[in-house]
């Protein structure tokens, strides 16, 4: 103890030891902090920021695993903690690679506050092939996976890896086209494939108006938390399925506001970091 003890009085005498070594101490502290929170907000809603919930969920038992005395506890999370980063490096390479490719080419879009991402360009192109496709009542299953994966589903369809765009959901749903029967599905920034089959409910509830369409979007719903929609080639009307919650005949509006309240995690008309700090983030 008394080596520790030293290491961090000498610490701490660093830090302070001039009017000099304050500033710059402090001013250290500062950029690393805003790098920490501009890099959390470039991560916000992506599955990568999932996982580093889930490293710090580990690292806070290891210490107070640690303070309290519980040493076999202490040593697993060690242990999850070392090999878990690497496992996560594999497993998210795709992932980080995309991310390392964004910032190459763009340096500074990480500094900006308020940029596309790929939530935001998979709203539009929904939205658009929604738009052409509920008043010509051409029948579309679609389902966006979230963190459960979906490639026990993903295997029973015909593989496309293709980016998403409105107008390639328009084309795969043309009636009588060899991949408008089935469900697309989309995993990551891509759709992964078309005439997927999905599970239906067993739901003695559903409405005898709802099809097939509507009852696999509604089981899929049950079983995981993939987000769905259905655009009926029988009235038109646009549905969401999601975690089990199923909303029939919504508007364009609706629909648009559905797909952002589930995949963007906004900070609805939050004022600027700065502005919060001095007590300006109210509007008069």
């Amino acid at each position: 103890m008394g080596i520790f003890s030293s290491i961090d009085l000498e610490f701490w005498r660093g830090i302070f030891s001039s009017p000099w070594a304050i500033f710059i101490n402090s001013l250290d502290i500062i950029i690393v902090t805003y790098l920490i929170y501009r890099l959390i907000k470039v991560l916000q809603g992506t599955k990568i920021m999932t996982l580093i919930q889930g490293v710090i969920f580990f690292i806070l038992i290891k210490i107070i695993a640690d303070i309290i005395g519980l040493t076999t506890i202490a040593f697993l999370m060690n242990q999850v903690i070392t090999y878990g980063v690497i496992a996560a490096v594999i497993i998210f390479a795709p992932e980080i690679r995309s991310a390392l490719e964004t910032f190459g080419r763009t340096p500074r879009s990480f500094l900006k506050t308020k940029t596309v991402s790929s939530e935001e360009a998979l709203i539009e192109a929904c939205v658009k092939s929604v738009k052409y496709m509920s008043p010509r009542k051409i029948g579309a299953l679609v389902s966006i996976e979230r963190t459960q994966t979906l490639v026990e589903y993903i295997s029973t369809g015909i593989p496309l890896d293709a980016n998403v765009t409105g107008e390639l959901l328009i084309n795969i749903f043309i009636p009588n086209t060899p991949l408008h029967d089935g469900a697309v599905i989309v995993k990551g920034n891509k759709i992964a494939t078309a005439c997927s089959y999905l599970p239906l409910s067993e739901s003695s509830k559903i409405s005898k108006e709802f099809g097939t369409r509507h009852r696999a979007a509604i089981g899929l719903s049950e079983q995981t938390d993939a987000l769905t929609f259905v655009v009926s080639e029988e009235t038109g009307a646009i549905s969401i399925a999601y975690k089990g919650d199923f909303n029939h005949d919504l508007s364009i509006e609706d629909f648009e506001k559905e797909l952002r309240s589930i995949l963007i995690q906004e900070e609805a008309a939050k004022p600027a970091w700065y502005k919060r700090l001095i007590g300006g983030g109210k509007n008069a």
